[in-house]
Order: structure tokens, then C-alpha cells, then sequence
């Protein structure tokens, strides 16, 4: 391709997600899986292109004025990658796949910022940190002096996380087996399971990958999973299963023992788990599609379960870092959706707990309205339930001291990017009392 094409390609699936409800990197996929003449080295160009693009939107438009993703490009070529107006020109030729020739507005855009620099603009606090305002002002309250860093860090690109199947086999073995394909990873810092990979590779075709011993899973979401301290005796429920990258967890933590159930209102992720299971070597899932809130399952297994994870459908903002449009797509409204659903089901997991189980409640958010906050409510509307302090549960669970929070006491799970190197996730473990 010319550049000038992927400079086409990057704007087109720009416009593809505005316009979307998927997840930008899904829109990528589907655009670029549609087009198979697009060659690999095009492909990760047009695809960092358009993650910069969605990383540095607030302070593009800043710039640009009037937000469009044509706009946000010319103001990135010109601010980011130096090139003059003549160059810029050059690929907006209109040629063959090029992008359409520069308008009079769009030429006096170039020539207003001939002069700027991207890293020297007086950005106000929203903009320089690439939030929405009423975003930025929660999580001002919530940070505090650490405000900047710690959204700095959510406008990161993600490492790559592995999870080692311990069904499959340690540590040592799973990087055994990466390094027969040349795959480089040292171990995370947190997580006994975690492998860290260093830099790009198909991990797809890999040994590792293709024979289960390893799954892809960010070293917050295997805490997460470990917290729940199963083991193969304990009836456990994975309640919002989704994709099943924590039921996996489970599984190989109860050495495929039971009973594991995996619910989700979705059938089709549950029906996409199954192929991670067989690959995984867990035989121990049971699936239950959850047909609404009257489903009998919730009566028939009332009073019945040891564990329970509940890993909450949320804004998603702890994941910033992979999905970076999602906070543009957020607003209060959505917010107190997802509150009120977050409670919904707290209410539905609490009734399967037994007496002397355990609830565990999680969100890959870093919002204190999902938080923090969910556990108050939830405590002052279930007195039957108490907190189990997560360095407890930790050092019962991982054998080992876990990370400070740093931001208030260590009750709670609190991860992030900036603190911990992991995608931001709360956890909170509540132990139901014996009557």
C-alpha cells in the first residue's frame, strides 16, 4: 500500500468506530479480516495509526478544533509525525486510494498549527489526560496529587499477559514450550500463573498457545480468579462468565474437580468457551445460559455454593488502556445503568451463597461508583454478609504478601496501570455469616 492509502484505511475504520457499539480493536478486525490484500506490515501500520489516533483524540481535537477523525489525522501528521504541509498534501492527493485532496479549511488548519508543538499546549486537565470532563473530575477526587500519573498510565498501551495452565503443566514448563518457538516472557509480578510477553508475536500458532498451556489473561484478572481460593471439594459459580477467562482459572485452580458452573445471560459467548475448555484440558464446567431474572436456576441452586464470583458487567474504564474509545462512548446515564445492574445482580449472588461462603465481587473498572461504593450499599442491604480483608485472603489464597493500594486501606482489591502494571481491577471478598 502507499502511505497515502493507509492514511485512507486509518481514517475509514476511525469512522467505522465512531459510528459503532463494538470495541475499536473488533471494528479493526473486522475491517482488516474484509480486506485480505492488505499485507502484514500495512496492516500493523494502519492498526498503530489508529490506536495513537484513539489515544491522543481530546488533545488532537484540542488542536483540530472541529472533531473529525480526517481532522484528528492531519493534525497528527503534522504535530506527531513533523511533516510539513507540502508532505501532508502530498498524501491527500486523491490518487488512486489516497485520501481526498485538502479543502481551503483544512489547509488553514495546517497553517494555524505550523507553529505548534503537541507536547507544549496549555491543555486543560480533562484534555491533557485524555477524559471526558465529568470523568475527569471523579477520578481528579479519587486520585488526587496521583491524578496525572495514574491517568497517564490508563492511556498507555497494554502488555500481554499469559496465564499458565497449571493443569498442563508450571511455570518452568510453559516457558519451556514458548521458547522451542522463540517466544521470550518473564514472569509478572503478582501472579504465580502470569507470563509477561516480550514484545509482538502470533501467539495464536504457537506450541504454547495450541496445546493449553497457556491462556491469554492480564495479571489483574488471574488475581481476580485466584481470590476466590477454591478448591476441587467447593461448589463454585462463575455468575457472569462471559468469554471464561476467569472460569478457566477456577477450573485449573480445583485440578478439574467440582462442581464449576459458568452462567451467562449471552449464549453465544458461553457456546465460544467451549472450544477454550477442550483446548484447556477443564472438563469440569457446567454452562448455564441464564434466561432472565425468573430463570429456576436461581431458585434450584439457592443456598447451595461455596464460592461465588460475580465479575460484574461495568464501564470497563480499568481496560482503558486496550479499548481506549470505550470513555468516549461513556455517560452518566450508562453509569447508573451499570450501578443498577451491578446491584441486580450482587442481590441474585448473595442468594447462592451458603452460610460460611463466600462472595466475590469484581469489576475491571477504577470508578468508586462500582467500587468501593457497591460495597457499602451492599453491606447495608445484606447485615449477613461481612469483608474479608483482601492481605488475608491473599496470603491464604497465593501464599504470599500482596501489593499495597496505596489510595485508603487495603480492604479492597485495587489495581492499576500506574500503581501495579495490570488493567484496573477492584475486588472484594464478603464472607456470609452462619445464622
Amino acid at each position: 500500500m502507499t502511505p497515502g492509502a493507509r492514511v485512507a484505511a486509518a481514517i475509514e475504520i476511525l469512522e467505522k468506530i465512531e459510528r459503532s457499539k463494538s470495541p475499536a480493536d473488533d471494528v479493526v478486525s473486522s475491517y482488516l479480516r474484509g480486506r485480505r490484500y492488505i499485507g502484514s506490515k500495512d496492516r500493523r501500520a494502519i492498526t498503530g495509526r489508529v490506536f495513537d489516533i484513539l489515544r491522543r483524540q481530546a488533545r488532537l481535537d484540542w488542536h483540530a478544533a472541529t472533531p473529525s477523525p480526517r481532522r484528528r489525522i492531519l493534525a497528527d501528521l503534522q504535530l506527531n509525525d513533523n511533516l510539513s504541509k507540502d508532505d501532508i498534501s502530498a498524501l491527500f492527493n486523491g490518487d488512486g486510494y489516497a485520501p481526498g485532496a485538502l479543502t481551503g479549511d483544512e489547509t488553514a488548519l495546517l497553517d494555524k498549527l505550523k507553529d505548534k508543538s503537541f507536547d507544549d499546549a496549555d491543555y486543560p486537565a480533562a484534555v491533557a489526560t485524555e477524559l471526558p470532563e465529568w470523568l475527569a473530575e471523579i477520578l481528579a477526587a479519587q486520585w488526587g496529587d496521583n491524578f496525572q500519573t495514574e491517568a497517564a498510565a490508563l492511556n498507555q498501551p497494554a502488555s500481554l499477559d499469559l496465564r499458565v495452565n497449571t493443569l498442563k503443566g508450571d511455570c518452568a514448563r510453559a516457558l519451556q514450550v514458548l521458547q522451542k518457538d522463540k517466544i521470550e516472557a518473564d514472569p509478572t509480578a503478582y501472579s504465580p500463573l502470569g507470563l509477561r510477553l516480550k514484545g509482538r508475536v502470533n501467539l495464536q500458532a504457537s506450541t504454547a498457545f495450541k496445546g493449553g498451556f497457556i491462556e491469554i489473561q492480564d495479571e489483574g484478572s488471574q488475581i481476580v480468579a485466584l481470590l476466590v481460593d477454591t478448591k476441587a471439594d467447593m461448589k463454585t459459580i462463575d455468575l457472569c462468565a462471559g468469554g471464561g477467562g476467569k472460569t478457566l482459572t477456577l477450573g485449573a485452580a480445583m485440578k478439574d474437580g467440582g462442581p464449576l458452573i459458568a452462567c451467562d445471560p449471552d449464549e453465544d459467548r458461553l457456546k465460544k468457551m467451549k472450544p477454550r475448555l477442550r483446548r484447556g484440558g477443564v472438563s469440569n464446567v457446567t454452562r448455564h445460559h441464564i434466561s432472565g431474572d425468573d430463570d429456576p436456576w436461581f431458585q434450584d441452586h439457592a443456598g447451595t455454593a461455596e464460592r461465588v464470583l460475580a465479575d460484574v458487567p461495568c464501564s470497563g474504564s480499568g481496560a482503558w488502556r486496550r479499548a481506549p474509545a470505550q470513555k468516549w462512548r461513556l455517560t452518566p446515564e450508562r453509569l447508573e445503568e451499570f450501578v443498577a445492574l451491578q446491584q441486580k445482580i450482587m442481590t441474585q449472588a448473595a442468594e447462592l451463597v451458603i452460610p460460611g461462603g463466600r462472595l466475590i465481587y469484581a469489576t475491571c473498572s477504577v470508578l468508586p461508583s462500582e467500587n468501593e461504593d457497591q460495597i457499602t450499599w451492599f453491606l447495608a442491604d445484606h447485615p449477613d454478609f461481612r469483608v474479608l480483608p483482601i492481605p488475608e485472603v491473599w496470603q491464604a489464597a497465593i501464599g504470599t504478601d500482596g501489593p499495597e493500594n496505596f489510595y485508603g486501606d487495603n480492604t479492597y482489591l485495587s489495581l492499576t496501570p500506574a500503581r501495579h502494571d495490570t488493567d484496573g481491577f477492584f475486588a472484594a471478598v464478603l464472607e456470609k455469616r452462619h445464622r
